[in-house]
């Protein structure tokens, strides 16, 4: 088994993985160190996308691309690195082969990572859920970017209603699909281009995205939610987003810090 990794730079990392997903729809594992997001396939030499393709995905963005040789135990390494995330002592998030929580008071979530989406173990996940667990769940959610489903099926089993799960990866609509009937949630689940289609009109949003495509949400707004939960963000990048949305009338609330990321909790006009 080959380890086939491609290292760019963040700014361009949502692009990048649009065009990949292309190369390989089955697909793929992201990691972060700094200023660089790897994306990574796995399979037989013959099974992987040509090195030339994979620099032209990544165009202007490309770092460098490497290859690693993955033992034959290199699956329960992988489910290793999977384990159950507890978030504010009242959700746990878990892959399917670990069992449930001995605690029958927390909201038991079973969401299957795949192979291009975590279990909620990321920083940003977890910060969109103790800021949502701040809101009463009342109302519709939209989730932008929902990845493997971890926050829409949250919120759903919070008590949110209808919820709305959007992302533009094929792979993501499929993992939410299949992860909110493991689940027994409801979910509208659908394809959706932030950059092509209008935002969906909600009483609460979550945005777990990179800077660039929360300044675009911004600016495409057209009705400002009651509630709006950013995420994807680094430190740094806090005031420009928060100011952004500011501009279209949603105020900063909260700001949790988590490492070198952080998420926003804001508010619209009528609150």
């Amino acid at each position: 088994m080959i380890r086939l990794a491609l290292r760019v730079r963040r700014a361009d990392a949502e692009a990048v993985l649009a065009e990949l997903l292309e190369l390989a729809p089955n697909g793929v594992e992201e990691t972060e160190e700094g200023d660089v997001i790897e994306y990574a396939v796995y399979g037989a030499p013959g099974e992987l996308p040509a090195l030339p393709d994979l620099r032209a995905a990544a165009g202007e963005a490309f770092v460098d691309i490497h290859t690693q040789e993955i033992p034959d135990d290199w699956t329960d390494s992988w489910r290793a690195f999977h384990r159950p995330v507890e978030v504010a002592g009242r959700i746990r998030v878990r892959p399917p082969w670990e069992g449930p929580a001995a605690d029958a008071d927390l909201v038991d979530l079973v969401v299957d990572p795949g192979q291009a989406f975590g279990t909620g173990s990321h920083a940003t996940t977890r910060l969109c859920l103790e800021l949502l667990l701040d809101l009463p769940p009342a109302g519709s959610l939209a989730d932008l970017g929902c990845g493997s489903g971890v926050l829409a099926i949250a919120a759903a089993r919070l008590g949110f209603s209808p919820v709305t799960a959007l992302d533009h990866e094929v792979a993501a609509v499929q993992a939410t699909t299949y992860n909110a009937q493991v689940n027994g949630v409801a979910l509208d689940v659908r394809r959706w281009d932030l950059r092509a289609e209008a935002a969906p009109v909600a009483d609460t949003i979550l945005a777990n995205l990179l800077r660039p495509l929360l300044l675009e949400l911004a600016a495409a707004l057209e009705e400002s939610p009651r509630h709006l939960i950013v995420s994807g963000l680094l430190r740094a990048e806090c005031d420009e987003v928060a100011a952004a949305f500011a501009a279209r009338g949603l105020h900063e609330r909260d700001r949790r810090e988590d490492g070198e990321w952080a998420a926003l909790r804001l508010e619209g006009p009528s609150l």
